[in-house]
């Protein structure tokens, strides 16, 4: 399987969001890392089918998804940020209504549906009304009805928001057991679930890709840019005028400042290993790109 984003342009009220974007995508976990505005969503819609895109094309296995819309919808499952649902459905009423629309029936789609309750965790509250669930049982329900058709593609925006840490595990390991026969394409704010879910990162800005690889491929770039340095509390501002800080914590004698910065930021700052949320701050920070 195969996924082609060639050249693709989008612009919405004559403002460029997606500026002449290609990548290709195989089997795997792949986590899209941007800031709000970066363009992430409106990829996600090109590739769904929701909006059209002004230029480019979309292949599948060869096969451009606008020419073969249906063909392409029968394997794609997505769970957009704003999942909608109908509060006075019981989970499992919604859940045989998303299989009716993607063509299950019967036995078969009862089954289905019950086996995906299960797999996320919601097997005992399917007869309850979703206007009762907590906000992570309904986005585990986005994410069980993104499975109902059992997905060659698998598109997730923000999938993690609103579950608990322990919820957050439960769905990375459920990614980590399905990639290996899907494409699975997600974006979250939470870099950590970025970190442990995605056999590779993209990082999108300005609706291009600007960076992809592994998380310690990628921190490579700013290996020997990240410092910690004791500072007193009346430096702090100067500090945060100057510098990009990803971190900050008190300790006695001060206060420790996690630093990303080309130069070394102060006399007695130490180098330590990058993150990838280093990273985040070092693409992300208001004023673009780290001097």
């Amino acid at each position: 399987m195969k996924l082609e984003i060639n050249n693709v342009t989008k612009k919405i009220d004559q403002q460029l969001v997606i500026d002449n974007l290609s990548m290709r995508l195989q089997a795997g976990v792949y986590g899209l890392l941007g800031a709000n505005g970066s363009g992430k969503t409106t990829l996600f819609k090109l590739i769904c089918g929701i909006t059209r895109l002004n230029s480019g094309e979309i292949l599948y296995n060869g096969q451009d998804i606008a020419v073969h819309a249906d063909e392409f919808r029968s394997i794609l499952g997505f769970l957009p940020q704003d999942f909608s649902y109908y509060p006075d459905f019981t989970g499992m009423k919604f859940m045989l209504y998303i299989a009716a629309l993607k063509g299950l029936k019967g036995k078969l789609a009862k089954q289905r549906c019950i086996e995906l309750l299960e797999l996320v965790g919601l097997a005992d509250v399917k007869g309850k009304k979703i206007k009762k669930y907590s906000g992570g049982m309904k986005q585990r329900l986005g994410i069980a009805q993104a499975l109902i058709n059992d997905p060659e593609v698998l598109i997730l925006d923000e999938p993690t928001v609103g579950l608990d840490p322990k919820e957050r595990v439960r769905f990375r390991n459920l990614l980590s057991s399905l990639a290996e026969n899907k494409i699975i394409l997600l974006s979250t704010h939470i870099v950590s679930d970025v970190e442990y879910i995605s056999d590779e990162i993209l990082i999108i800005n300005g609706g291009m890709i600007q960076n992809r690889g592994s998380v310690s491929e990628l921190v490579q770039e700013i290996e020997g840019k990240v410092w910690e340095v004791l500072v007193q509390p009346n430096e702090l501002t100067s500090f945060y005028k100057k510098y990009a800080i990803s971190n900050q914590k008190s300790q006695s004698g001060g206060i420790v400042l996690r630093v990303v910065a080309q130069m070394k930021p102060a006399e007695n700052a130490q180098n330590v290993q990058a993150t990838l949320e280093d990273l985040y701050l070092y693409y992300f920070r208001e004023g673009g790109l780290i001097q």
